[in-house]
């Protein structure tokens, strides 16, 4: 039985695909997943179940919450050894000249087969610092995650991948949870 950690994304943002933790964790036990638990409003799951590939646990998932609530939800799901080592691997967080709420992490739901340094220098403003790594990006947005324009839909269009964000503070207390 394996751990995992599920990233939705983009429910309840401005109102958009409004999803109740409630309702997530029954489509999420509809599919006969174990030990669910969430964490705040924005569609983080750990739950445990017998998969051998998470690629298909992610368009199951996308697929019953299609079906439960009428649209469509981006899954990216993670064991919890990859997102350990996520964690470990960022270049940032030992950082003390960083202020820590204004570090993030950007999950994709797979290796960029191509990055493209030149578009995203281009996005940085000032201050901000990136670094990619495997299916992570790890950025310090000293202005506010809320003035980058280092987004999700930035990063999908720029690397091919879907990606989804969570600040510092999400991703160790998933990690936390999924222990």
């Amino acid at each position: 039985m394996k751990t995992y950690i599920s990233i939705l994304r983009g429910i309840n943002v401005g109102g958009q695909k409004s999803i109740k933790m409630d309702a997530l964790k029954e489509i999420y036990e509809s599919l006969q997943l174990l030990n669910i638990q969430t964490y705040i409003q924005s569609g983080n799951v750990v739950f445990q179940a017998n998969y051998a590939n998470s690629k298909d646990l992610e368009k199951k998932i996308s697929d019953q919450i299609q079906k439960y609530l009428g649209f469509e939800v981006p899954v990216i799901i993670l064991e919890k050894d990859e997102l350990k080592d996520i964690i470990e691997k960022n270049p940032y967080r030992d950082d003390d000249t960083k202020d820590i709420s204004h570090l993030h992490v950007t999950l994709l739901n797979a290796k960029p087969v191509k990055v493209n340094a030149e578009a995203i220098h281009e996005k940085k403003t000032q201050g901000e610092e990136l670094t990619i790594v495997e299916r992570a990006v790890y950025l310090y947005c000293p202005n506010g995650y809320g003035r980058t324009k280092l987004t999700n839909t930035f990063f999908e269009n720029c690397l091919k991948v879907r990606a989804t964000t969570r600040n510092w503070k999400t991703a160790l207390e998933l990690l936390n949870i999924a222990k």
